[in-house]
């Protein structure tokens, strides 16, 4: 029996796993975003998301820990210039999963495994749902209708006051060609 045990082994010797891992890892601070099944990718985010830890600390110590498990220089370069800088306020949770359905061979769950900061969909749509006000049945909503209506209609005062300028100088300048 597992109890207790903790480890995913993915039907695979220590060795082969740590390669696997190694390979994955660099793979998705390389590219961002990879493809793979629910199980492995579960695995990989036990196995990344400490190395994305380090990388916001930029010593040489952290640089030599991170390349003694990616063994790969590119991917250790792009994580302490590039995604350090947009993870450096976040605390944890760098990985995102998302189920993508079935593997037709084997049947397998197959998901979409990628960095959460450099997914801009995402960011876009965060920013937009915390600007809406939050309906409640005090009436606070009557009181921010009234407080923007007098502004929105100040605006285009100003702008017409502005646009009649400039028509006025453009008549005017061709009319004193003609004239010389």
């Amino acid at each position: 029996m597992r109890h207790g045990k903790k480890v995913n082994h993915l039907g695979r010797t220590y060795a082969h796993r740590q390669a696997m891992l190694s390979n994955m890892a660099t793979s998705l601070i390389l590219n961002k975003r990879i493809n793979t099944t629910l199980a492995k990718a579960k695995a990989l985010r036990k196995y990344v998301e400490p190395l994305l830890t380090k990388g916001k600390d930029d010593s040489t110590h952290s640089r030599r820990v991170v390349f003694s498990y990616l063994q790969s220089k590119e991917a250790v370069t792009e994580l302490f210039r590039n995604i350090s800088t947009k993870i450096a306020d976040r605390p944890g949770g760098y990985t995102r999963i998302l189920k993508t359905g079935f593997r037709v061979g084997d049947g397998a769950e197959m998901c979409m495994m990628e960095l959460v900061d450099f997914n801009e969909s995402y960011t876009q749509n965060k920013g937009s749902q915390k600007s809406k006000a939050k309906a409640t049945r005090r009436g606070g909503r009557k009181k921010a209708e009234q407080v923007s209506a007098p502004a929105v209609e100040a605006q285009p005062v100003a702008e017409e006051q502005t646009v009649e300028a400039p028509v006025a100088e453009a008549t005017e300048a061709p009319a004193e060609e003609k004239a010389e």
